[in-house]
């Protein structure tokens, strides 16, 4: 207890002590505030050291500077040959190279409906003949020829339908053509076609009128001769029967090229055939029958 009351005894003057002395410590002095003649001159500002490296770089932007080569010695330029991007083959296998479609330009679908899809039958080659003069015409004799003047069993005839038209003689334009697209399988008897017409004539089987220039089957004159290979007029070339026609058209086809067949006189399939291909070469309207433009442009007439 003793102890303990000289420690704090102890503690207590030295706590005064050091009191005491701060009381007599001297206070600072004041500035002295200067004269208000000097306040108005300040003191220049302390100019700011610049670095070495910063007046070299201030030299080289003085415009004296600019154009003035450096004096450093350049290094040595050397040309590198270009890297090569594969030394080695790749042992991937290549994708296959397909053909893409260009970008279709409407990404979104049209909202119209679509018209409907309809399969049209080939435009024919010879719609209007042309107006170009083709080589120069050789002119062709008629020949009073021998024919068989009788049916031919190979070629079958053409069964009977009233009011049959040619087919594709609407879009036959001009006179000559008119024969084909005002023609109407009728039938009559002897007596009807006898006082409607005074040009009769039985044909290689069967029973023919002439009319305006042409030549037409005679449906009901005669049950016993109906043999008829083609249902439709026949232009009468030189005032000759619809066999002596037919057989000089067939010759001068065989002499060009077109008919390889028998001249029979019978405008059957194979002859028909022929007359639509010179036809068709000469720029004529296929009729595939024997029509005045087909004559004037074989020679005959």
């Amino acid at each position: 207890m003793r102890r303990f009351l000289v420690l704090f005894c102890t503690l207590a003057l030295a706590c005064v002590g050091y009191a005491a002395h701060e009381e007599h410590k001297p206070e600072p002095k004041k500035k002295e505030a200067k004269p208000a003649e000097h306040s108005e001159h300040k003191p220049e500002p302390k100019k700011k050291e610049t670095k070495p490296a910063e007046h070299a770089a201030a030299r080289q932007r003085h415009p004296a500077n600019i154009n003035k080569p450096s004096t450093k010695p350049l290094k040595p330029v050397t040309q590198s040959s270009p890297r090569p991007r594969n030394l080695t083959p790749s042992t991937k296998p290549l994708k296959p190279v397909t053909q893409s479609s260009p970008w279709p330009r409407n990404l979104t679908p049209s909202t119209k409906p679509l018209k409907p899809v309809t399969q049209s039958s080939p435009r024919p080659r010879n719609l209007t003949p042309s107006t170009k003069p083709l080589k120069p015409v050789t002119p062709f004799h008629a020949y009073g020829l021998n024919l068989p003047n009788k049916p031919n069993p190979r070629i079958a005839t053409v069964k009977f339908q009233q009011n049959r038209r040619i087919q594709g003689s609407q879009n036959w334009q001009g006179k000559n053509y008119w024969a084909f697209r005002n023609y109407r399988s009728v039938w009559h008897d002897k007596f009807w076609w006898s006082n409607h017409y005074s040009r009769v004539i039985l044909v290689s089987g069967g029973w023919y009128y002439w009319n305006a220039g042409f030549w037409y089957p005679a449906w009901g004159y005669d049950s016993g001769n109906a043999y008829y290979p083609y249902d439709g007029p026949i232009y009468a070339y030189n005032n000759l029967p619809p066999n002596q026609v037919i057989g000089n058209v067939q010759l001068a086809l065989q002499q060009q090229g077109y008919y390889h067949g028998e001249v029979d006189g019978l405008l059957g399939p194979l002859t028909r055939a022929a007359i639509a291909d010179y036809q068709r070469d000469h720029r004529l309207y296929v009729t595939s029958a024997i029509d005045q433009p087909t004559l004037q442009s074989l020679g005959m007439a």
